[in-house]
């Protein structure tokens, strides 16, 4: 090779070295071998440029230190270049560390929570404040995520944060807590929070108040007990005028504050209701082979306190195999926890479709009588276990629902003379989701499943199922819930140990063996 040869070789390899630095900006590949492609944004996202007619800015506030101590937030800024790649130059993405600016309350005023966190130098240990917030600009608008750590929401935070700006809409939710010993910033606090920071503005209703017709949403969380004629009749014209709601109730009542005593609840409407709508609450508990665990006190007899863990089937996990993996709310279902859930039986009007979204295990049975929930008393679980069968816990009713109070004169309500508005001539279509359980999102057993379940409810009766499935996208560890029967969980458990104590050594002592054996052999005379 002349030396003319060799210069033109380096230089050209240089320029390309250097061209393809500048195009790598541009030029993005990822390969994701995650099952939900946990680490991939959807076709959702990756088409929003097609509805963003100005400029998005994502600014993503990371302070230096936390990026030096965990993975995550490179994970983090890896799915927001994505978004930059995606967008056809219609969404740019900056990441700030807050250290390099002259005054952080600028930071905290944008909404970004600084968060303190132990850091370790030089076998000392300080408590540092750092950030990890992301802030979206567009136009005159700005949408915060104050606190970013995960990304198990992420694409669904950003992207239905961006869409709400683009179309200036708003998705407000309705809350009526029906029981009257309940309250919706206590009792329901997680659930508060978990809707909020997927978007919704949540609103409280008191029942019996006007119901406005645009609301996107409606949940009603029991009240069989509470809600007279006069609510019902708001609720019922909400969904004639094609409002979608929630359902979370049951027909049996538990006492949670006292001696868990258990008793038939006394309707006011709200089950003949749903039964006319096509979902029956049937007057019965349901108990399940998949059962969790209560921790419970009782005394001695010594008269002492103690304190006992015990499996209880009237508390019992939904498996991620019995949900219904056709319909959107369920489809990548991760399974949920149910507390005294009283069954369905579907029996829908000719213009209503029903379809049930998830069962119990084929393993359940019922109590329909001498109710019993004092797990002192768990012998009397099994009183009534001849008939062992999978039961539907949760179901879906579209289409135009007959109305509840046709043929009846208008409820009134005692000492007002406020009238109640008429029904429409014409009813639209509408969705109704029921659940019997009212304490699949009550604050005082929080699960984090149960909480994305109810946001999953929220976006498919808001009519934006399209941005269901990018939620929850992370890859899950799943439950160690998938043998329910002790047999066969004990004959995995001791094939898991024979393998991993047994034949894992022997084969890697084997190989070793091997591998000197054959080294030995190859040494020459």
């Amino acid at each position: 090779m002349t030396k003319k040869q060799f210069t033109i070789i380096t230089v050209l390899s240089v320029t390309a070295i250097v061209l393809g630095l500048l195009i790598s900006r541009r030029l993005w590949f990822r390969l994701d071998l995650t099952r939900n492609h946990a680490y991939t944004i959807s076709e959702v996202s990756k088409n929003l440029y097609k509805e963003i007619p100005d400029q998005v800015l994502i600014t993503y506030y990371l302070s230096g230190k936390l990026a030096a101590m965990t993975p995550i937030p490179t994970e983090i800024e890896d799915l927001l270049r994505e978004y930059a790649t995606y967008s056809h130059g219609k969404i740019r993405v900056m990441v700030k560390d807050p250290a390099g600016l002259q005054n952080t309350d600028t930071i905290e005023q944008l909404g970004i929570q600084p968060q303190q966190i132990q850091n370790i130098e030089k076998d000392e240990a300080s408590v540092a404040t750092v950030y990890s917030g992301i802030v979206i600009e567009y136009l005159d608008q700005t949408g915060v995520l104050p606190i970013v750590f995960s990304l198990d929401t992420l694409e669904y935070d950003i992207t239905s944060r961006i869409r709400s700006m683009i179309r200036g809409t708003n998705v407000e939710l309705g809350v009526i807590v029906g029981d009257e010993s309940k309250q919706w910033t206590q009792d329901y606090q997680y659930l508060d929070q978990a809707l909020k920071q997927a978007g919704f503005t949540v609103r409280e209703i008191s029942p019996g108040d006007e119901i406005p017709d645009a609301l996107n949403v409606l949940f009603i969380l029991g009240g069989v007990e509470s809600l007279n004629d006069w609510s019902l009749y708001r609720i019922d014209r909400y969904i004639q005028m094609g409002g979608n709601a929630l359902f979370a109730t049951e027909a049996v009542a538990i006492d949670t504050q006292g001696s868990l005593d258990a008793r038939s609840m006394e309707d006011k409407g709200l089950l003949k209701m749903l039964a006319a709508d096509g979902a029956t609450v049937m007057p019965s508990l349901v108990l399940d082979r998949s059962a969790l665990t209560i921790q419970y006190q009782t005394a001695t007899r010594s008269g002492a306190l103690q304190y006992r863990i015990s499996r209880y089937p009237l508390w019992f996990g939904i498996l991620a195999n019995n949900g219904n993996p056709e319909h959107p709310i369920t489809a990548r279902f991760n399974g949920l926890d149910l507390f005294w859930a009283s069954p369905l039986e579907l029996n829908p009007p000719g213009s209503v479709i029903a379809e049930p979204l998830f069962t119990s295990t084929p393993d359940a049975w019922l109590q329909t009588k001498d109710f019993s929930a004092n797990p002192e008393f768990g012998g009397r679980f099994d009183m009534e276990q001849d008939t062992v069968g999978q039961e539907t816990l949760g179901v879906v009713l579209s289409g135009v629902f007959p109305s509840y109070f046709v043929g009846q004169p208008k409820p009134t309500r005692e000492g007002s003379e406020e009238t109640l508005p008429d029904m429409p001539v014409t009813p639209k279509e509408a969705r109704i989701i029921v659940i019997g359980d009212s304490d699949i999102a009550s604050a005082f057993i929080q699960r984090r499943e149960n909480l994305d379940f109810m946001v999953q409810t929220g976006l498919y009766l808001s009519n934006d199922s399209d941005v269901i499935g990018i939620r929850n996208r992370q890859p899950q560890a799943g439950r160690l819930d998938k043998i329910l029967d002790p047999v066969k969980k004990a004959t995995a458990m001791n094939s898991a140990r024979i393998v991993n104590l047994g034949f894992v050594p022997i084969l890697v002592i084997g190989c070793g063996l091997l591998l000197a054996w054959r080294r030995r052999n190859a040494r020459p005379e």
